[in-house]
């Protein structure tokens, strides 16, 4: 393979804030023959590469190709604290950081008022909003990177893009009780730009609202811990969306009987 996609490799991982070490390990190799790698030193194989591009929540189409393109662009940073560790970034390119704004608002508009709709249901209806309309069109709706946790998917970047939305006064952080239990609750203070999204987009968004929205957090946290992307990741892995495609009868949106 091409230096370049070595070079590539290498803005990747620095990008998401992996080590040598974390790469090495989850390719099963040692962090010397990793550095081999990433110098140009030693070949990929072909399951190497796929396993990279899973890490990375790309397809191995995708991870292969364009290898001299720009690299993502670094939306957010925080000031340095004292180490660069401590560094938090968001490696969304600034088009979808923007598509995943409308998106949420969008949401909110439709469903953020109803009870049942606090922080955690919101983050998993973005997830099924981004998941599903990759494995009907194979195509990445926001780019939002999701992380598996306790308590299902969440989106790496939603902190940071909220705390933003609430800097432009564009959406409201306000606390809330849902029968016994404390909520967060965002509501938007402004519509969303209709603009960034395609009428298939839309469509489809009003479509998992339907099925999901009347669902509340433990129910949908639940649902989104019997789906096949959630259940083969470990604990604080990027979830990668190539996963969509094993998923069973209950949690699939594609008719892939259609397709043979």
């Amino acid at each position: 393979m091409a230096k370049d996609l070595y070079r590539k490799l290498k803005v990747l991982r620095e990008q998401y804030n992996f080590s040598q070490e974390y790469i090495a390990n989850k390719l099963g190799l040692s962090r010397p023959t990793y550095i081999q790698i990433e110098k140009g030193e030693r070949e990929l194989t072909i399951s190497e590469a796929e396993k990279l591009a899973s890490i990375f929540g790309l397809s191995l189409e995708d991870f292969i190709k364009n290898p001299t393109s720009t690299p993502l662009k670094v939306v957010f940073e925080e000031k340095k604290i004292k180490e660069k560790k401590n560094d938090i970034r968001i490696i969304m390119p600034r088009a979808n950081v923007e598509k995943f704004k409308e998106v949420l608002l969008y949401v909110l508009n439709k469903v953020g008022a109803k009870p049942n709709i606090g922080e955690t249901a919101i983050y998993k209806l973005l997830y099924f909003i981004d998941f599903d309309f990759y494995e009907k069109f194979e195509e990445q709706l926001t780019g939002a990177r999701y992380i598996k946790n306790h308590y299902g998917p969440t989106p790496v970047e939603f902190k940071k893009i909220t705390e933003e939305m609430e800097q432009r006064h564009e959406i409201e952080r306000v606390k809330s009780k849902y029968f016994q239990y404390d909520q967060k609750k965002y509501l938007p203070r402004r519509e969303p730009d209709l603009s960034k999204l395609s009428a298939r987009e839309i469509k489809h968004i009003d479509e998992v609202l339907a099925r999901l929205a009347d669902k509340n957090a433990q129910e949908l946290t639940k649902y989104s811990h019997g789906d096949v992307p959630w259940k083969v990741h470990k604990n604080g892995e990027i979830i990668s969306y190539e996963s969509v495609f094993y998923r069973d009868q209950e949690h699939s949106v594609r008719n892939y009987e259609d397709e043979l």
